[in-house]
């Protein structure tokens, strides 16, 4: 069945790795006849882009589904990259399994959106770990924090401590 993509000016799409880009005033219409991996601008990573663990995922199959000579060589790290991930975030262990079983029946771009769903829960993995690092900064009782609610700032009686001029 074939496939109709629709480009706006300007838009990007990859087909068997080769870049197209709508350079015409209007949107272009394309149809595919045949088997080929496309891949949209918006869905595209590129190498700068990954530098997540789950991003890496992401990178490593888009490159195993739009370059097949390198599939072997892409699918090798893509390997390592999910173990690790999986490792790191045991809670991903779903969606890295899901990964894994469309890499072995060959559907890699099915894969890719569940990769989108990784960095997605990734995203939220941060978040909590931001979140629970700002908990506990907040209720640290750093060294420099006053105990009598005056804040921080010049403690005279700690100068004088210190060996320092007390104001």
């Amino acid at each position: 069945m074939p496939l109709k993509l629709q480009l706006r000016k300007g838009q990007k799409i990859i087909v068997n790795g080769a870049v197209l880009e709508n350079a015409g005033s209007h949107t272009a219409s394309l149809l595919v006849k045949n088997d080929a991996s496309i891949l949209r601008d918006n869905d595209i990573l590129t190498p700068a882009d990954a530098r997540t663990p789950a991003s890496r995922v992401y990178y490593a199959l888009q490159c195993a589904y739009l370059f097949p000579v390198e599939r072997d060589r892409h699918l090798g790290n893509l390997k390592q990259l999910v173990d690790s991930y999986e490792e790191a975030a045991p809670s991903a262990s779903p969606i890295c399994g899901g990964i894994r079983s469309l890499m072995g029946e060959d559907k890699l771009y099915q894969a890719l959106k569940l990769a989108q769903e990784l960095i997605a829960h990734e995203r939220q993995v941060f978040e909590y770990v931001h979140g629970r690092i700002g908990e506990e900064i907040r209720d640290a009782t750093p060294g420099g924090k006053s105990s009598g609610g005056r804040g921080l700032g010049i403690d005279a009686g700690g100068a004088a401590d210190e060996g320092g001029s007390g104001g």
